[in-house]
């Protein structure tokens, strides 16, 4: 079960580029994100009540959600894509693939895990891969002052999605589902960025066009619904920092879906980048597979909790 929900973050994330791209328009990024996790937001209410599993988050629950929604469905989406302003995509991939790393450290430090070597050489394996990857975007990016702010944006971006990392689990923890915080997460998130759009003034637009609204159900659905569900239960189960491996991984898939709709060409150093992303990928899972080969054959008195 847990390696198919890890295959579908990786293929479902790293699809999701091309309908970024195709919101690209009239409407404002704000509310293109806004409509994209309304209607996810929607959806999973509409499931949990088919399956009377609609339950509202109350205590420090409701206020982990309500974190959970700031950083996972809003402010991070705002700081990638003021990011994106300045910084060459690939930049911010690389970037933003440090999450596994970062989930490692806050695990740490909030919860005192303990940071397993593979975990680290393996996520430091993954991110040396995307640099030779995108490293003819990153040697062409011209250093200055917007450079350092894209980064500033593009780390915070990471900082909050590693955050809401970290929440989810302690949701779990508490016995919350993913798919119930995300509902409620989504809504937030939802709100916020309504409410920024209407103070700043922007246009409430929409773009009936068959891409735009192709682009808004694949965002929602399986990018959202499907992806975020799926990733989060994968940070139970997994761990944060295993679990924020995915995040190197779908842009080797973007990188693939590219070469097929936009020509990408395959060289020699983005291959060899290619060979680390996977071996970082064994490294990330290969204490797990060790316990599991060692452990007693003697069935524990108590069998271990589930997300």
């Amino acid at each position: 079960m847990n390696a198919l929900l890890y295959v579908l973050v990786v293929l479902i994330w790293g699809t999701t580029w091309i309908a970024l791209k195709w919101q690209l328009g009239p409407v404002p990024i704000a509310l293109s994100i806004a409509y994209r996790f309304g209607l996810a937001a929607v959806l999973l209410f509409a499931w949990l009540a088919w399956r009377r599993q609609l339950v509202a988050p109350r205590g420090r629950a409701l206020t982990w959600v309500l974190a959970q929604g700031l950083c996972l469905f809003c402010l991070n989406f705002v700081c990638f894509l003021n990011a994106s302003q300045t910084l060459a995509s690939g930049l911010v991939a690389v970037v933003f693939s440090s999450a596994a790393l970062w989930n490692a450290l806050l695990a740490r430090v909030v919860h005192g895990r303990t940071i397993a070597p593979q975990v680290l050489a393996g996520g430091a394996l993954g991110l040396s891969g995307l640099v030779l990857l995108f490293w003819p975007e990153i040697t062409a990016q011209h250093a200055g002052t917007g450079t350092l702010t894209g980064l500033a944006w593009a780390l915070g971006g990471t900082l909050c999605f590693s955050t809401g990392n970290l929440l989810s689990a302690a949701l779990q923890g508490e016995g919350l589902k993913p798919v119930q915080t995300n509902a409620w997460g989504m809504a937030v998130g939802t709100a916020v960025l309504l409410g920024y759009a209407l103070v700043a003034g922007l246009p409430f637009a929409f773009d009936p066009s068959p891409r735009y609204v192709g682009a808004l159900l694949y965002l929602a659905i399986p990018g959202s619904v499907i992806g975020f569900t799926a990733y989060l239960t994968l940070v139970g189960r997994l761990g944060p920092e295993r679990a924020a491996y995915s995040t190197v991984l779908f842009p080797v898939v973007a990188l693939n879906v590219s070469a097929w709709v936009e020509g990408y060409r395959w060289t020699a150093p983005a291959l060899a980048g290619l060979v680390l992303v996977m071996a970082g990928n064994v490294l990330v899972f290969r204490r797990r597979a060790s316990l599991k080969t060692s452990a007693p054959t003697t069935p524990p008195s108590r069998p271990p909790a589930r997300a």
